[in-house]
């Protein structure tokens, strides 16, 4: 079935990062089913051309992207350019979370979630608006996490990098707006992804399942493809309730400590669900 976002997407020139797999994939598959061009990146590269066998239509190009790495950003805007002549849409949608107590997480940890889920999407933001300022129009899409909204135990670094990427992508919104270049920054909730799979048997990561449902890859790809293409907000939770509980908790967060054995209680619940799902 094609996408209702064809008009959107048809011809249009997409680069997208993580999608070898989750949302990236989904997005992927929905811009060449609506007849784009796109050049799909993710630092696994043979899961990429794994994925890519299920694609079809529109026109695709594989590459590998390290997405905390300038020259692999670098060489990848030049193929774009070369090959469509320009580049109209920016997805940063590569991240990495791994569960862990602050006092027990890796060390390690904390500069993976910071060179990926960070300094990716500012070096992304970076490079695309570099090429799309120069053309006087653009949209970068950049993936934050409801997590971007309130602190989540279990997983601070993940929290504190995603409030890094909801920072900057707003800050670059209204930085680029006077050039003709969109920025929005995307923020949903638990989504059913291999990022979320990996953290089912950790009860660090009970939070994170205290959703009121599990959202799918597919419907948040359809958000990205379809709405915020037209309309190019410069924010969008999903689903747009649970924001304002979300931001409640970081505007009190003694509340949030008060409630924290209730929330993660039925966090673990559906955590052991889905797992046994």
């Amino acid at each position: 079935m094609t996408p209702r976002g064809t008009k959107l997407c048809e011809g249009r020139r997409f680069l997208v990062t993580g999608a070898a797999s989750g949302i990236g994939a989904k997005v992927t598959e929905r811009l060449l089913q609506a007849g784009a061009k796109v050049l799909a990146t993710d630092r696994d590269e043979r899961a990429l051309h794994s994925q890519s066998a299920s694609w079809s239509g529109g026109e695709l190009v594989c590459r590998r992207l390290d997405v905390s790495e300038p020259r692999d950003w670098q060489e990848a805007i030049a193929e774009v350019v070369r090959r469509w002549g320009g580049l109209d849409v920016a997805y940063n949608i590569a991240g990495f979370l791994a569960p862990g107590w602050v006092h027990e997480f890796e060390v390690g940890d904390i500069d993976r979630h910071l060179a990926v889920n960070v300094k990716g999407v500012m070096l992304g933001t970076r490079y695309c608006a570099e090429q799309m300022v120069r053309c006087g129009d653009g949209h970068i899409v950049n993936v934050a996490s409801m997590a971007a909204y309130a602190p989540i135990p279990g997983i601070a670094i993940y929290s504190a990098s995603k409030y890094a990427v909801r920072a900057f992508s707003l800050a670059a919104g209204l930085e680029l707006r006077s050039h003709g270049v969109s920025v929005t920054v995307l923020c949903p909730d638990a989504v059913a992804t291999p990022m979320l799979e990996k953290q089912v048997d950790f009860d660090e990561a009970s939070f994170t399942f205290s959703a009121p449902r599990i959202l799918s890859a597919d419907e948040v790809a359809q958000v990205l493809t379809e709405e915020i293409l037209q309309e190019r907000p410069l924010e969008v939770a999903l689903p747009r309730g649970r924001k304002w509980l979300a931001r409640a908790a970081d505007w009190m967060p003694e509340a949030a400590r008060i409630l924290r054995p209730l929330i993660e209680r039925a966090g673990r619940a559906k955590r052991i669900a889905f797992r046994r799902s």
